[in-house]
């Protein structure tokens, strides 16, 4: 179980908005721009980041079945907004990880509740 449609379209419509100003510097907390695969069009989505090795690790609450992470695996490459740093990422690769061995100690235990096991891995360009 990954978190419902219902809650990412009030996230989409209220949630994003509210915290868009806050997530390039909160813990835990960043924007993925990057563009649509058909239109072309540069789109801003929050996500929860965590720095991994060479990069970067995003939990994929909503699954991996989103525009955002098909805009991104088609380009192969994104902006990544996280602790007052813009990065350019690439090779993204998808990773399921029922253990959520990336993810911090009480994150990890969050996300186990609520079913995610499928994760985002970005590498610094």
């Amino acid at each position: 179980m990954v978190l419902p449609e219902r809650l990412a379209r009030f996230n989409r419509v209220v949630t994003n908005r509210v915290t868009r100003p806050f997530v390039g510097w909160l813990p835990g907390f960043g924007m993925i721009i990057h563009r649509g695969r058909r239109s072309g069009r540069e789109f801003r989505t929050p996500l929860n980041v965590f720095r991994s090795g060479d990069g970067f690790v995003v939990a994929l609450t909503y699954g991996p079945d989103t525009d955002w992470v098909k805009n991104v695996l088609a380009a192969g490459r994104a902006e990544l907004l996280t602790g007052c740093r813009k990065y350019d990422v690439v090779d993204p690769q998808l990773v399921h990880d029922g253990s959520r061995r990336r993810m911090p100690p009480g994150v990890r235990q969050f996300l186990g509740l609520v079913g995610v096991e499928d994760f985002l891995l970005l590498k610094r360009g």
